[in-house]
């Protein structure tokens, strides 16, 4: 295969855009090859989450890539699944059920740190898998590349993209709850450098309950041409329904009817609710939470020689939410059998339940560009790898309240109680018929210009130094939901600097050393909402330092990644008990080592683990309270991760397990509860009928049925997925 550097070398770019096209087909072996690693090993080279396609040996800070065989071998099928499944991870089950991630300790800023191809993706909705063709995850601070945001990491989702290849395959899978799901993936070769690829996805489950059920829908395309050509352009297409429902979960519980009421520091707490059954559903069935993501993309690629190279992508989304929910509780002691509280040791069919609403309705438009430029050069006698780039951000969401409502419809619209006996009771009102009015608005407009560059010092020695500046301004106005009328309007002017330095050893092909600093910023924006206590407040900052090692295998088949940390937050924002404005009064830190090994112990042994401990986590400057100065913060477990393992025993059987693991963890503003430490057990069995062509796999997840805390969150917390069943059939043609 000739490379495609040499090609582009061969002579001047006018001559060669117009003589060497046919010249340029060896790319085909090159695309097919890349198309091979992800879908055939979970062990890969290289990353685009740092902007540029780089080998992860040459980035100094700890990284994790989650292949799409890794992904179809489990069976994940949302983004948080795949999350789960990796060290140093926890969610925060936050109201209505948004991607609360917490990584190493740190919030990813309501989903503003998950990214799709390097762009943002911040809406709230619930990530399917079916168009990845890998999930990667960068640990630490990340302002540099990506602005704000970004203190405990940053997670990129990376679309399948048209390949030089004629390549199909159809996946239908079906399990326990009803589950149903089927997934096409078709990329046709339209030309000597052009070609097409289509993914779609359907998925039903009932999940035992209306509140659980899945019901979604999505399709996503792109088309490239002029690939490995001096200027490749590219356009996709994506979309995701969901028609899902939606469940708040088990509400935590006090002992005994004297515990109710008390603080953390006069009662001993209960763990999980054991007494409740974790697949209960506790609202109605009228319930539901829609949403929708649609974005189109613009890219094109301009090589400048076989070293350099201009990448421009322009990205317009549009996103819709429409919960409709029930947040249970127990009713008040009056309401209760016997006038006793609801707690552990009272427990009965007869214990009241209340339902209220919860309705999240809201709408979000978003408009991305940015040019990357990448570039391998030699100056003052030394080497370079430069990466400098500027973006755009436009972003505007809009949230609607509930108004006031009549008489007679307030009577419509109530919530019935429920008891412990009938919880999922079959109660339903005419929830569509709700009216709605705007809360609030909130627009930004931001830029961001960087440079960064890695300098050869020695043969052995790299060194890295990046600056990068920000500048947004918002603008956040409320309304009275009923009347229209305006109640504040709030701006935001930001202006901010990110830096990351970094040193790497390299001694051999085979070993990577590197200690990096890195620093990070999050505006009082960050939720899309400004108030009067925190508009003028100036952005939190943090930063990160580590020291790391990436190891390979004499044969490279196998990766090791290993890091210590130590990331600190030195201005959070708290509101001052005197004046209710949010202050930079806070300070936190989290410190401790994660690591992840994967790739091939024997040709037949394939092997992936993540695992984080994080020992020492502290509120340093902090608000007194049930989570405040000196204790530990929440959701941030002193050990979390997972292994898995595959086994080809012949050339038509594949056998493979997993351990998932998390140790205790609280919830946020915790007031005295925690969920202890748990592991569940996967299994996976495949069969191959027709080499390259059909096979049939059975999974199953937590084997042994285990209950355990997935999200927390104050007054509630969501139960794991019970033991699951799944038959997956897949044809390639």
């Amino acid at each position: 295969m000739l490379p495609l550097g040499a090609m582009l070398l061969a002579g001047s770019m006018g001559a060669m855009a117009q003589t060497e096209t046919k010249t340029l087909a060896p790319v085909v072996v090159k695309e097919k090859a890349e198309a091979a690693q992800g879908k055939d090993t979970i062990k890969v080279e290289r990353t685009t989450i740092g902007k540029g396609n780089q080998e992860l040996r040459n980035i100094p800070q700890s990284i994790t890539v989650l292949t799409e065989k890794l992904i179809t071998d489990r069976n994940f099928d949302t983004v948080r699944d795949v999350l789960r499944n990796t060290g140093g991870i926890s969610f925060l089950a936050a109201e209505g059920g948004e991607e609360d991630i917490k990584l190493r300790g740190f919030s990813l800023q309501g989903s503003g740190d998950v990214f799709a191809d390097g762009i943002r993706d911040p809406a709230f909705y619930e990530r399917d898998t079916f168009n990845n063709d890998r999930v990667e995850i960068l640990r630490g601070s990340a302002a540099l590349l990506f602005g704000r945001g970004s203190t405990g990491g940053a997670v990129n989702q990376v679309n399948k993209q048209p390949l030089l290849i004629d390549q199909n395959e159809v996946n239908v899978t079906a399990g326990s709850h009803k589950y149903r799901r089927a997934t096409g993936d078709f990329n046709i070769k339209t030309g000597d450098s052009s070609a097409l690829r289509i993914n779609a996805m359907a998925n039903t489950a009932d999940n035992n309950g209306a509140g659980s059920s899945i019901d979604k829908r999505g399709i996503a395309g792109a088309y490239r041409f002029g690939i490995g050509e001096v200027d490749e352009f590219s356009v996709g297409f994506y979309q995701l329904e969901n028609r899902n429902g939606i469940n708040y979960g088990i509400r935590w519980a006090r002992p005994t009817p004297a515990d109710v009421g008390n603080s953390a520091a006069q009662v001993a707490t209960s763990q999980l609710n054991t007494s409740l059954d974790p697949d209960a559903y506790y609202g109605m069935d009228s319930d539901y939470n829609h949403g929708r993501a649609t974005y189109g993309t613009l890219g094109h690629i301009h090589r400048f020689s076989a070293d350099t190279e201009l990448k421009t992508t322009i990205r317009k989304g549009s996103y819709s939410r429409d919960q409709r929910a029930t947040l249970w509780n127990f009713a008040g002691a009056a309401s209760q059998p016997g006038g006793q509280a609801a707690a552990l040791s009272t427990y009965g069919p007869g214990t009241v339940l209340t339902r209220s609403a919860q309705n999240k309705v809201q709408d979000m438009n978003n408009l991305y560009g940015q040019s990357d430029l990448s570039s391998k050069f030699e100056a003052l006698g030394y080497k370079h790898e430069l990466l400098a780039g500027i973006d755009y951000a436009h972003e505007e969401r809009t949230v609607y309240g509930a108004q006031t409502l009549s008489t007679a419809q307030a009577a419509v619209l109530s919530r019935p109680n429920t008891t412990l006996g009938t919880p999922d009771d079959g109660a339903s009102i005419p929830e569509g018929t709700r009216p709605f009015g705007v809360s609030n608005n909130y627009t930004s407009n931001g830029y961001g210009i960087y440079g960064q560059d890695v300098v050869q010092l020695a043969p052995k020695w790299k060194l890295l130094g990046g600056l990068r500046f920000d500048h947004m301004t918002a603008g956040y106005r409320a309304y009275n939901a009923t009347s229209g009328a305006g109640t504040g309007t709030y701006f935001m002017n930001i202006a901010k600097w990110s830096k990351r330095a970094g040193v790497l050893f390299q001694p051999n092909e085979l070993q990577s050393f590197h200690v990096a600093y890195g620093t990070s910023f999050n505006t009082s924006g960050d939720a899309y909402s400004l108030g009067a206590t925190n508009a003028e407040t100036p952005p939190e900052e943090s930063q990160n330092l580590e020291l790391g090692a990436r190891l390979d295998s004499a044969d490279k088949r196998f990766t090791t990644r290993l890091a210590l940390f130590r990331t600190t937050k030195m201005h959070e924002r708290n509101t001052d008990p005197l004046i209710p404005i949010a202050v930079l009064s806070g300070k936190r830190h989290a410190q401790g080592i994660d690591l992840d090994f994967t790739g091939r112990i024997t040709p037949q042994w394939e092997v992936f683990g993540s695992y984080a401990w994080i020992p020492v986590a502290r509120i340093d400057v902090g608000a007194q309270g049930a989570e405040g100065q000196g204790q530990r913060p929440s959701l941030t477990p002193k050990y979390s991760g997972t292994v898995w393992t595959t086994y080809q025993i012949t050339p038509q059987i594949r056998v493979g397990a997993g351990l998932n693991f998390k140790g205790e963890q609280t919830p946020n503003r915790n007031p005295g509860f925690s969920s202890p430490s748990y592991v569940t057990a996967d299994l996976l069995a495949e069969y191959t009928v027709i080499e390259d062509k059909f096979t049939v796999k059975a999974n199953v997840t937590n084997v042994t049925n285990k209950l355990y805390g997935d999200a927390l969150y104050t007054a509630f917390y969501v139960p794991g997925a019970g033991r699951t069943m799944q038959v997956t059939a897949k044809y390639k043609f």
